[in-house]
């Protein structure tokens, strides 16, 4: 009577342990709780736009998904006026300049003017993307994309 009882619980501690849940990433989570979001084949980028000290700030995350490696990364956002035109512009560097895949970076981005909801911004980001090859004999590439997004109302 007792031998059925100890397998048992051998069996029910052996199974319980397989039931492993993956701790949870806190800049992912933070990555898919930003107001706004980017998604394309290299990089996942979540933002939001504050006011500060008479400008704005640009607070985001943005996570290498394609490449081996990402290396210099730069992001610049420019706030458009009603024809499209850049007002001003600024940008940050991600450091340390590597980027591995599937790792995250924080990134500020200060503009010197006041940017409100319904207004345009630019964003442009360029890095070197690595697979692992020799980068001095063509193993990387460097990549430059940008794209449109309207502030949100807060």
């Amino acid at each position: 009577m007792r031998r059925p009882a100890i397998i048992l619980s051998l069996a029910a501690a052996l199974l319980s342990a397989c039931a492993t849940y993956p701790t949870p990433n806190p800049q992912q989570q933070r990555l898919q709780s930003m107001p706004q979001r980017y998604n394309q084949f290299d990089v996942v980028m979540g933002w939001e736009v504050k006011p500060s000290d008479g400008g704005t700030v640009v607070q985001g995350i943005v996570k290498n998904v394609r490449y081996y490696m990402m290396r210099g990364l730069e992001i610049w956002v420019v706030p458009l006026d009603s024809a499209g035109k850049e007002i001003t512009r600024g940008v940050t560097y991600i450091i340390p300049s590597d980027l591995p895949l599937d790792h995250s970076a924080d990134f500020t981005v200060k503009l010197p003017v006041t940017v409100t909801a319904g207004e345009r911004l630019r964003f442009t980001y360029k890095y070197s993307g690595n697979d692992g090859g020799d980068a001095d004999k063509g193993g990387g590439i460097d990549w430059m994309q940008s794209f449109v997004t309207v502030v949100p109302a807060r």
